[in-house]
């Protein structure tokens, strides 16, 4: 028996192939198929099972495509209906491969078709469950994302603390858990680095398994989470009614275009131009009206979230080499609308003496030099990082939530922009630019820097508190 983690790091996700005798289990693919494929070819194993733990919000998944190419059969839960070819598991119900078998477990709550997998051995010992978005390391699923529902994220956190109770805890201590997620997906709001881990653990460690009754365990769920992505609920009904291929995403997106073709188009089709390069050469000189979303970053998570009409038509400025990498991690996400990219990168567009933009940088030691002017600081990243530690007299406006707070800004004023690295900042000031602002300053390295440039005990020391630089810092 084999089993192994794909996890990509961009869309914090968890992927699992499982192994016995020739035959094989894939659970929750990721829509770009051809690693499954090259992995069954190379082993030369059958793939009996695709397993789909729910309706993806955060990602489109690749099991159509994977069962097209390889015959296998897509598994759903006891109450999925999908618009295309699958089988609907009974409650309790086993599927073999090779000499070990599957349990399905349908444990509802995160949403109502969420079901998990209960590995069993050769000998009928239950050695791993695979939990998708019903229990992480750390953390739950929200219930917040049902398709279509009748019934509130109340009525749905009950019924997560109902399967976690009956389905879950009272498998053995020493069972694995392999969840859909790890930290930096937008489907919990308190995972772990971590990507696996034993119930055991977990039942010591994660505050949702710890709430001593279905009272408190739903206040907790709830308490914190703000709204989900607006491009989930897109990429849900996906899942359930089915998808373009991938391949054919693929190939519209890799078309070079010349600078003059990469104009008509975007004349002709209001295209969204999409930059990829890091943020410090984004800033440095980039294409008039173009949004940066770096691709070394959480890229198609941020491009969905900047980005939540999927049939937006979509051109790409890439570091050559990078193109068809960009139009795949979009299409994860559902973005199949991607025209084609500028052939030769931005040095093309300078080469051909085009328009030019570019956003200024400060320093976080020049920061010391301003602390006596009355400049305008914008702290873009989420809630629960500004309230770990910021600076007392920035304004919050989280970056997710850009469309809300725009029109709140003054377009004559100058502001300064900081996340805690520099990816997001970027991100925002790209907007903020497309949308009429040209007094933008991002700080170099974001709060991070500034933090290591001026220091919070430092501060303190130097009598600062009422200066524009105080540091407020809660637990």
């Amino acid at each position: 028996m084999k089993i192994e983690q794909m996890y990509t790091g961009c869309l914090a996700e968890a992927a699992y192939y499982i192994e016995s005798n020739g035959e094989a289990i894939i659970i929750d693919p990721l829509r770009d198929t051809q690693p499954y494929l090259k992995k069954l070819n190379k082993q030369g194993t059958k793939l009996k099972y695709i397993l789909e733990t729910h309706f993806h919000a955060d990602f489109v998944s690749g099991h159509i495509d994977l069962a097209k190419a390889t015959g296998a059969t897509i598994v759903y839960g006891p109450t999925a209906q999908t618009d295309f070819d699958s089988y609907r598991a009974k409650d309790g119900e086993r599927l073999s491969i090779g000499d070990i078998e599957i349990e399905v477990l349908h444990t509802p709550g995160h949403t109502m078709e969420s079901t998990c997998y209960l590995l069993r051995d050769n000998k009928n010992k239950p050695v791993a469950v695979f939990t998708g978005d019903t229990l992480f390391i750390g953390d739950v699923g929200r219930p917040d994302l049902a398709i279509k529902s009748d019934l509130t994220a109340e009525d749905l956190a009950g019924l997560l603390y109902e399967s976690l109770e009956n389905k879950i805890k009272t498998l053995p201590d020493s069972i694995t858990i392999y969840p859909g997620h790890g930290a930096g997906s937008a489907c919990g709001k308190n995972m772990s680095k971590d990507t696996y881990d034993t119930l055991g653990n977990q039942k010591e460690k994660n505050y949702a398994l710890k709430a001593p009754t279905k009272e408190a365990f739903i206040q907790e769920v709830l308490d914190g989470l703000t709204a989900p992505p607006a491009y989930f609920g897109a990429n849900a009904l996906l899942n359930k009614q089915g998808y373009k291929e991938i391949d054919q995403v693929i190939s519209q997106g890799s078309t070079p275009l010349s600078v003059e073709d990469f104009e008509k188009t975007q004349d002709r089709t209001q295209a969204i131009l999409i930059d990829t390069r890091s943020p410090i050469e984004f800033k440095k000189g980039f294409i008039p009206g173009a949004i940066n979303i770096g691709l070394e970053g959480q890229f198609a998570p941020w491009a969905a979230t900047m980005i939540p009409d999927l049939h937006q038509p979509i051109l790409l400025i890439t570091t050559p080499g990078k193109e068809e990498e960009a139009v795949t991690r979009l299409a994860r996400v559902g973005f199949d609308h991607v025209l084609g990219y500028l052939s030769g990168g931005f040095p093309q567009w300078e080469t051909a003496s085009k328009p030019i933009d570019r956003i200024s940088t400060l320093q976080p030691k020049e920061l010391k030099k301003k602390r006596y002017e009355s400049i305008h600081i914008l702290d873009v990243r989420r809630q629960s990082e500004y309230d770990a530690a910021h600076m007392e007299e920035a304004t919050h406006l989280p970056l997710d939530f850009i469309d809300e707070w725009t029109n709140q800004l003054d377009k004559n004023k100058t502001y300064y922009l900081h996340c805690a690295g520099g990816y997001r900042s970027v991100i925002a000031a790209s907007i903020l630019r497309n949308r009429g602002f040209h007094h933008l300053i991002d700080i170099e390295g974001g709060f991070s820097a500034i933090d290591q440039e001026l220091g919070i005990t430092r501060l303190q020391k130097k009598g600062w508190l009422s200066s524009l630089f105080s540091f407020v810092k809660t637990n």
